[in-house]
């Protein structure tokens, strides 16, 4: 890792602890001035990421560039093929490891999602696979790092919490970076995910046609499968992602302040009751608790 990127990590540790102090001094203003700096301390992250990936690339592909014989062709050789290299592997499994491709799907979608969903966003607008199986275990392997490593990573993809209990809300998952009140699914919230959804998947084929990318065919199948379970999204065959925005806020204004209550009230409870971990990971259900208490018991 070069010395840039630890010392980004390093800075993005001190940040996430400002922000929990932030948080727990109810000083919105800085806790907003502090998000702020995080997001954009996590961009530059990102890109060094990406640079060093880059110069590790270039210099596994000048290892491997041979010199070029202007001979017959080689005689068939009996010595087995040369071993792919790491990257090469990578890539015959996808480029970027799945907890990242997980993390692309969900920002931009922008709520919690399912399994499934994230899998679809990612193939359409990403043109690389994302089994959606290789999730099932991902949110687990996410919580043993957390408890291991602790803010050390810049995010981690956690559990949504259901409003009434706190336990992690099944089949849903989340990224770590998000407020509580997003995180959290009440009575009303999936509709509202579903919305958000719609408009983040419009939005980002709006991006796209607009960097003159046009977006793929499972893009718009995406959209259109949004746009036909919200009233006035879609009209005489014409898909406009413009109209799938302008209904999903529509619709999302009718549930949204009695879904944002709440939301804040469960995210309150959380804050007050659930320990760091349990935050992001979700409290133990009962029967668990009954499980782990008769046990001791005995």
């Amino acid at each position: 890792m070069t010395a840039l990127l630890e010392e980004l990590e390093e800075q993005l540790s001190q940040l996430r602890a400002q922000l929990r102090e932030a948080r727990r001094a109810r000083d919105k203003a800085a806790a907003s001035r502090i998000r702020g700096e995080l997001r954009r301390m996590e961009a530059a992250w990102e890109e060094a990421l990406d640079a060093e990936e880059a110069a590790e690339a270039e210099v596994a592909s000048g290892e491997q560039r041979a010199p070029s014989h202007a001979a017959a062709p080689p005689a068939e050789s009996t010595a087995p093929p040369p071993r792919s290299t790491a990257r090469e592997k990578r890539s015959a499994q996808g480029s970027i490891p799945v907890r990242e491709q997980v993390h692309q799907a969900l920002t931009l979608l922008g709520a919690p999602a399912a399994p499934k969903l994230i899998s679809s966003v990612y193939e359409a607008f990403f043109s690389e696979p994302l089994v959606a199986t290789k999730l099932a275990s991902l949110r687990r392997d996410e919580e043993r790092s957390f408890n291991a490593q602790g803010y050390a990573r810049p995010y981690y993809i956690c559990a949504a919490l259901t409003h009434d209990r706190l336990t992690p809300a099944r089949g849903l998952l989340a990224v770590s970076v998000w407020p509580l009140e997003r995180r959290v699914i009440g009575p009303l919230s999936p509709r509202v995910d579903f919305l958000t959804h719609a408009v983040g998947t419009a939005e980002q084929i709006q991006r796209m046609t607009a960097a003159g990318h046009p977006p793929s065919e499972a893009a718009w199948q995406l959209l259109r499968r949004f746009a036909l379970n919200i009233p006035g999204a879609y009209a005489d065959d014409e898909l406009d992602p413009a109209r799938v925005i302008s209904a999903a806020h529509t619709e999302a204004a009718v549930h949204r302040e009695s879904d944002d209550a709440e939301r804040a009230a469960a995210a309150d409870r959380a804050r007050s009751q659930l320990t760091d971990v349990q935050q992001l990971f979700g409290a133990a259900p009962l029967r668990n608790v009954l499980r782990d208490t008769g046990s001791a018991d005995r």
